[in-house]
Parts: C-alpha cells; sequence; structure tokens
C-alpha cells in the first residue's frame, strides 16, 4: 500500500514486494516454534507499517510530508484539539476512540494473519518452495530491466526503503538540532545598542498581522481562484490610497505548509529557519533576539500580542518579549466560535483598538496580531460589520447562524476552495477596513501569511510562497525600502521577489535602522 493518496493507483498493488518473497522463502524452514515466534514479529512490524502509512496519509494530506517518528506525536493532540473545536466533544471523542480502535484491530489481525500464513506456508513446503523460486526469478527479472507500469515500478522493496528512511530521519534529525544550536548561537544584532534599533519608526504604532493560510495559492497559482479574490485585492489597495495610504507587496517562502502556523510564526520572529518541532523548541529556549524583543529593547514601544487561537498556558509565549498577551480568554469576547477560530478577526481588531491604541497617555505600540478566521476548516465564517457593531461579540450570534456547516462544505474540494477563498477575502478586508477607520500618520501595518493552505486546496505541487505586505501613510517609511523592488498595492505579481522568511528579521531591522537609506537593496541572505 503507499503511503501516500495522490499514489494510490491500480499499479501500485501489481508490485512484487522483495521482502514478501524473502519471508516466503525463510518461514517453512522453521521449526514450529520458531516459525510462530517470526511470524509474529514479522506480522506486528506489517502492522505497524501499515499503521505508520496511514498516519503518512493523512500527514501528506495536511503537511504535505511524512510523519517524523521523533518530533509529531504533540500534533495528535492538535489535531484532537481541532476535532473538538470543529466537530464537538463528542464527535471527537468518537473519532478518537475510533481511530485508537481500528489502529489495534489493524496490529492484532496483521499478527494473526502472518500466524496463519506461516502454518499454510510449512503445510504446502514443496509448493511454496516453487512458488517462491518463480516469484524470486520474476522480481530479480524485473528489477535486472528495470520493468515497469505506467511509471511504477514492478519489483519493489519499498517496506524496507521506508524503514530505512525513518531511522535516517531519526538519526538526521538529531544532528540538525545541533547545527542549528550552533546557527540559532550567531545572531548579527545581538551586541546592537538599544538607541541604535528601528530608528527610523519611532513614535510609530507597528502592527504585524499574519493571515491564517494565505498563501501564494490565492494570488497566483489557482487561475480561478486568483481571478475570484483579484477584484478584492485591487478594491482593498485603492481604498488604501484614497485614505492616504501607500502598499507594498511581495513574498516569503514559509518554512512550513498546509499546518504548522507556530514554525512559521517563530521563523519570521527569530530570523530562523524554524521547520520542525525540534528547532521550534530549541529556538524558544534560546535568548534569541526576536523581532518583538528588539522593539521592546528600545524602550520606545510596549509590545501587544493579540492571541485569539491560544486558549490554554502558552509558556513559549515568553520567547518573544510581548509586555501583554492577550489570549482569546483575555479579550472580552461572548461571542460563539466559528468553527476552530475562537474569535472572529473584526473582533481581534476591534479588541486590540479598545484594549491598546486608544488608551491615553500610552506608548507607541508594536503589536502581534494572529488573524484565524481563516483557519482550516472555513465555514462556517463571519462577515464585516459596522466597527461600532462589534461590541462584546454578542452581535455574532446572528451572524453564525448565516454561515455554512463544514460537513456540507468538505464534500466537495471546488466548495472548499470557495470557501477559504472567502475567508481571505474577509480577513483582507479586515485589515483594510481597520486602517481605514482607525489608521493615522503614524500607522505602520505588516500584515503575511503564514503558510499555503492544505493539498486539498492548495494542491500537490503549490509552493511554500506566502504574500506579505507594508501599508503606511508616511511616505518616509515606505521610502526605506524602495529597494527592495515590492510591488505596489495589495497583489504581488508572478515576478515579486520570493525571500526566505527567516531573512526578513534582519532586512526590517537593517532597513529602519540607523544605516537603512531610501534605495538600500535588501540586506540579509537568501
Amino acid at each position: 500500500m503507499p503511503n501516500g493518496l495522490s499514489r494510490f493507483s491500480p499499479q501500485a498493488f501489481t508490485r512484487i514486494p522483495g521482502e514478501a518473497v524473502i519471508a516466503a522463502a525463510i518461514l517453512p524452514l522453521l521449526r514450529p516454534r520458531a516459525r510462530r515466534v517470526v511470524a509474529g514479529l514479522l506480522g506486528a512490524g506489517l502492522g505497524l507499517l501499515l499503521i505508520l502509512k496511514f498516519i503518512d496519509i493523512g500527514f501528506y494530506s495536511v503537511l504535505d510530508r511524512p510523519f517524523d517518528l521523533v518530533l509529531d506525536w504533540i500534533l495528535f493532540a492538535d489535531g484532537r484539539s481541532f476535532l473538538k473545536d470543529s466537530i464537538g466533544p463528542a464527535g471527537s471523542a468518537a473519532v478518537t476512540v475510533g481511530v485508537v480502535l481500528l489502529a489495534g484491530g489493524l496490529l492484532v489481525a496483521m499478527v494473526l494473519a502472518v500466524l496463519r500464513l506461516g502454518e499454510l506456508l510449512a503445510r504446502h513446503r514443496a509448493t511454496v518452495s516453487r512458488a517462491t523460486f518463480v516469484a524470486a526469478i520474476a522480481w530479480i527479472t524485473c528489477a535486472a530491466i528495470s520493468l515497469d507500469i505506467a511509471g511504477t515500478p514492478v519489483a519493489t522493496t519499498a517496506a524496507s526503503k521506508l524503514v530505512r528512511d525513518r531511522a535516517h530521519r531519526v538519526g538526521a534529525g538529531i544532528e540538525d538540532e545541533r547545527k542549528f544550536a550552533k546557527v540559532a548561537a550567531v545572531d548579527d544584532f545581538r551586541d546592537t545598542p538599544p538607541d541604535q534599533l528601528l530608528t527610523a519608526l519611532r513614535g510609530k504604532d507597528v502592527i504585524f498581522a499574519f493571515i491564517e493560510s494565505y498563501g501564494r495559492v490565492a494570488i497566483d497559482e489557482n487561475e480561478k481562484m486568483s481571478a475570484a479574490l483579484d477584484p478584492a485585492l485591487r478594491e482593498g489597495g485603492e481604498r488604501l490610497r484614497e485614505a492616504g495610504f501607500s502598499s507594498r507587496s511581495a513574498f516569503l517562502k514559509s518554512p512550513t505548509t498546509g499546518a504548522g502556523s507556530w514554525l512559521a510564526h517563530s521563523t519570521l520572529w527569530s530570523g530562523l529557519w524554524v521547520d520542525n518541532q525540534r528547532r521550534y523548541r530549541t529556538a524558544t529556549a534560546s535568548d534569541r533576539m526576536t523581532l518583538t524583543g528588539a522593539f521592546a529593547r528600545t524602550g520606545a514601544w510596549r509590545t501587544v500580542g493579540m492571541m485569539p487561537g491560544v486558549t490554554r498556558a502558552w509558556p513559549e509565549g515568553d520567547f518573544y518579549d510581548f509586555d501583554k498577551i492577550y489570549d482569546s480568554r483575555e479579550m472580552g469576547y461572548k461571542g460563539p466560535k466559528f468553527s476552530w477560530s475562537p474569535v472572529p478577526d473584526q473582533y481581534t481588531m476591534s479588541a486590540f483598538e479598545r484594549l491598546e491604541r486608544s488608551r491615553k497617555d500610552r506608548d507607541p505600540l508594536m503589536a502581534g496580531v494572529i488573524l484565524a478566521t481563516s483557519h482550516n476548516p472555513w465555514a462556517p465564517l463571519p462577515r464585516m460589520i459596522g466597527w461600532d457593531e462589534v461590541g462584546d461579540g454578542s452581535v455574532y450570534h446572528a451572524v453564525k447562524e448565516e454561515g455554512r456547516d463544514p460537513e456540507e462544505v468538505w464534500r466537495d474540494p471546488e466548495e472548499v476552495r470557495t470557501e477559504y477563498r472567502r475567508a481571505v477575502e474577509y480577513s483582507v478586508d479586515n485589515l483594510v477596513s481597520y486602517v481605514e477607520e482607525y489608521g493615522d500618520d503614524d500607522t505602520v501595518l505588516v500584515f503575511l501569511g503564514d503558510h499555503q493552505p492544505v493539498p486539498t486546496v492548495a494542491g500537490e505541487e503549490a509552493s511554500r510562497d506566502v504574500p506579505i505586505t507594508i501599508v503606511a501613510r508616511d511616505e518616509a517609511v515606505m521610502d526605506r525600502i524602495s529597494g527592495w523592488e515590492w510591488q505596489d498595492g495589495l497583489k504581488p505579481g508572478p515576478d515579486a521577489p520570493v525571500w526566505r522568511m527567516d531573512t526578513f528579521r534582519d532586512r526590517f531591522l537593517t532597513a529602519y535602522g540607523p544605516d537603512g537609506k531610501p534605495g538600500d537593496p535588501p540586506a540579509g541572505r537568501e
């Protein structure tokens, strides 16, 4: 069985597994007790391999990568939490119990099947010997001439290769952790005096907003989707210009795709390429200066995190040097969840304005905002309402009733793509409307995606690019990045620059530091 849905085809099941030929040759030769032991071990190994392949199918469908035997166990808890938020506690519990029973049943059934097969092989030893010899000759011949059916080799050792690959990944992961710790210890801005950091942004309210799952597929990798979103992006750019704001856009290459938002967030803030859970733990346990930390170190900004997706204790939050983190429990929200998203994006921005920006005699703000409405499964969706109607969020009970059922949406991939596009459109419209309503000469907004959506939406061959946009009314702010060659408006074109996400921190600190000048090319590694 293949370990990815895209590999399922009739010819995938016509392969001759070399491991099976060897097992069929060995089992009949063993004494009864030894045969039962070996058959039981083979059955258990085969059962575990089958379970691993099922898990891989899920990981490829969501994260476009296989399961990591060391690092990815934590994601099962996240997956269960996602199910609980999406289909309720009862549905989540039922799915969890079903998965556990299925895994246990597969393991037991495979052990019993191989035990039975071992006895059959021993009972018909002469016939088995001849058949095994023929199968071995067929396997060797097919391997020697590289015979394939529609591109799929007939002779295969895919199972043993999969086991070797996972064993190699474990060793490679340990070595990667050692190298990553050395890279994390090198920081060009570690010893920069506070009065030499972000001098060109003093007095500004700087807002960094992540739009969940806002990927390049919404811009130009899916013709139908980009054509539908294009008018909204162009209209948003026009609305900003009418309000006196400029905007420029490009792309960043995310370290993750489909999910794993925290990997992208830590990559942008730290300037480190955080593409797995081991690197995330290493980074967040270090004293690396984050982009947020640079603002905090100056003493000229109050740093605030708006984190509606955080619903429980978040010790890693200390790494980001926020003076205050507002999670979903501290925003005063009295409305309903919209599937996974605990708080609609417009309420998040309204709470930021109410709790922080509207305060008198405050310091300039640097905010990290996570906009979760565009998080999978994209149904039901909120809609924009008047900013004076948001209140404590109670109004969203009626709004949610207008939304669609995620179970209905996910029956059709085309419907999923449509609702994803609508979610992105809402999130961008929310930010544009916020700038129109509350923006001033001292407002600087940077918004970007954290990763591409799941392969159901993005496709199997999608890039890992996400759009990024800077918005400001003060032309001096925009002049500092004129050498970056970013493109005007909210929609970067196909030839817009693409940077690795981990390069953004250093480039931003350089551009807005004392050595940054209008027209300077971006500093930093590719």
